[in-house]
């Protein structure tokens, strides 16, 4: 089969050859670095297959597109789906594929490593030693023990990140629309995970119901000097709305892998360039926030 791959990288080409040779080398694969839009979905002309990561977009027209050019199906390279209009997809028979547990570990420990760093102030203390500074005011923590943790999502990897936050001695919240009773949590309605949670870990997928579930009214709810994690996707936070959550100290930390405008910044060194996303920007401004480029997935099991 001849399958384009788009928004590829260096590690995507490595762990896709090594899996084709490992599998025979069944499959053609043709690299390309753009993304899929409109205006690229002409390069997978003459394709059987194209694979497809969280930015790429495949909306109606791009899957039309796809189709009249013969393309049999499209296979994304992660758990998420919000990208793809499977309403479209369906109507053209153009089955979808994803990968619904490529290692849920992956993204809850890297969550865990947000909340640690921002608990501890590592990422300040990291830059502070770096210049000869030692001192410790402005870097006080505090015992995980004892802490209330909000699950908001309990599939693989919300449930991954609750036994590890049940590790720590953590009192552990969650909320699902379909809660899974075997996994043994303290299921809660939402607005009570809001208003008791120390710390509030996204962990949904991004569909209507969630869009800006974490909004001006949702921040009004929590706790105030809540910590709010998200590696889920970014639009599930209002970013304009967290903004101003942690400028009235309403949020007292913010993690964030994702952001809900990411697709012009993430995947790409633009470290010579202005960045032109003002909102981003002003995230960037506040001590007590820490961002990564979504790569919570980001592990050679992954």
């Amino acid at each position: 089969m001849h399958i384009a791959v788009f928004s590829t990288k260096p590690y995507d080409r490595h762990f896709l050859d090594a899996a084709n040779q490992e599998a025979g080398a069944p499959h053609q694969l043709t690299y390309l670095e753009p993304r899929l839009s409109r205006e690229t979905a002409v390069l997978a002309k003459g394709a059987d297959a194209v694979c497809v990561f969280v930015n790429d977009a495949a909306g109606e027209a791009v899957l039309e597109a796809l189709h009249a050019q013969g393309v049999r199906m499209l296979a994304l390279r992660c758990a998420g789906f919000n990208n793809v209009d499977l309403a479209a997809a369906r109507r053209l028979a153009l089955p979808v594929g994803r990968v619904p547990a490529y290692s849920p570990e992956a993204v809850a420990e890297h969550t865990v490593a947000m909340i640690m760093a921002l608990n501890r102030n590592i990422h300040r203390a990291h830059a502070r030693v770096r210049e000869g500074n030692f001192a410790l005011d402005g870097l006080l923590g505090f015992d995980m023990k004892g802490r209330s943790v909000g699950v908001v999502g309990t599939g693989r990897i919300g449930a991954a990140f609750a036994r590890i936050m049940r590790g720590f001695g953590c009192r552990v919240l969650a909320f699902d629309p379909a809660p899974d009773a075997e996994l043994g949590l303290d299921y809660v309605p939402l607005e009570k995970l809001l208003a008791e949670a120390d710390i509030v870990s996204l962990h949904c997928p991004l569909n209507p119901a969630t869009h800006h579930l974490i909004d001006e009214a949702a921040i009004a709810r929590m706790k105030r000097g809540v910590m709010l994690i998200n590696t889920s996707r970014g639009a599930i936070v209002d970013t304009r709305a967290a903004i101003k959550g942690l400028k009235s100290g309403a949020i007292g930390h913010l993690g964030l892998d994702v952001y809900e405008e990411e697709a012009d910044l993430f995947f790409e060194d633009l470290s010579g360039q202005v960045i032109h996303d003002d909102v981003f920007a002003r995230l960037l401004t506040f001590p007590n926030v820490l961002v990564t480029a979504h790569q919570a997935f980001f592990t050679e099991e992954a």
